[in-house]
């Protein structure tokens, strides 16, 4: 359900290995209970891990290709396809709410597989309009947090924002035999910000490099982490986060799910 007034919630979601668009688990049977937990949206605002570039942008053609961008997974992975539509005027809204902050109106990239990974399970269908908004790499955390922030009337406007990426992820370090147990320091930085997330505390979330060892294995590059501080940017006051799932895969991938407004049993 929705948080009061009918604002949509905006949720994190942990999407770790495209194969998990594939398969039935904990991780995605959450994704999909998340689906159907929420009001239907009028569109989605997805914020992804995969489209990390130098300035923003956001996606604004009728019908976004589903691109794989990855390697080395099963022909099965490469011959999904996400056929939702997008909405030309979300992305107008978005580049209006963003300004003056230049946001590209952009007619070429689509939807990555950090968007459709997890969306093939929460709104299967592909019914439901698409938009993504790019991350720009060349700017620090408090403006992406900032940027978040201005996101907000989205909510009231029947728009679910979702963030998608791993607060941890560290793919040098990845343990492949079944049932790897997780590095300390990879549980060490996922229970820091879980314990900030239950606290409101935004501060350390966003300066999470003070969090040390663990924060430099944990997040080498922030493509995967930023995701997070877009949603919990738009968290209003007297709103909870729900974190529905969690668990630390193959050592170092952390998919950690966490919901702003979201009445979710866990």
């Amino acid at each position: 359900m929705a948080s009061g007034n009918g604002r949509m919630p905006a949720v994190f979601l942990g999407h770790g290995s495209p194969m998990n668009t594939l398969q039935r688990n904990r991780f995605t049977e959450t994704w999909a209970r998340i689906g159907e937990a929420v009001p239907r949206p009028k569109a989605i605002l997805a914020i992804s891990a995969h489209w990390y570039r130098r300035g923003a942008a956001v996606t604004a053609m009728q019908a976004p290709a589903t691109i794989h961008d990855f390697g080395g997974f099963p022909q099965e992975l490469f011959d999904v396809q996400y056929p939702a539509p997008g909405d030309p005027v979300l992305a107008g809204r978005v580049h209006d709410l963003l300004a003056p902050v230049p946001v590209p109106l952009d007619e070429a990239w689509g939807l990555d597989h950090g968007t459709w990974s997890v969306l093939a399970h929460a709104f299967p269908k592909a019914d439901v309009p698409v938009v993504q908004l790019a991350i720009n790499r060349t700017q620090p955390p408090a403006f992406h947090y900032a940027l978040g922030k201005r996101l907000a009337p989205l909510r009231d406007e029947g728009v679910l924002i979702v963030g998608s990426g791993n607060v941890v992820h560290n793919l040098r370090a990845v343990r492949w035999e079944p049932g790897a147990a997780a590095y300390d320091w990879a549980e060490s930085f996922n229970a820091s910000v879980r314990e900030c997330l239950a606290r409101r505390n935004h501060g350390p979330l966003i300066e999470y490099e003070s969090f040390g060892r663990p924060a430099q294995l944990s997040v080498p590059t922030p493509d995967h982490y930023l995701p997070l501080l877009y949603v919990i940017a738009l968290q209003e006051p007297g709103e909870a986060v729900t974190l529905p799932v969690d668990g630390i895969e193959n050592g170092s991938l952390g998919m950690l799910c966490a919901g702003v407004g979201l009445d979710f049993p866990v």
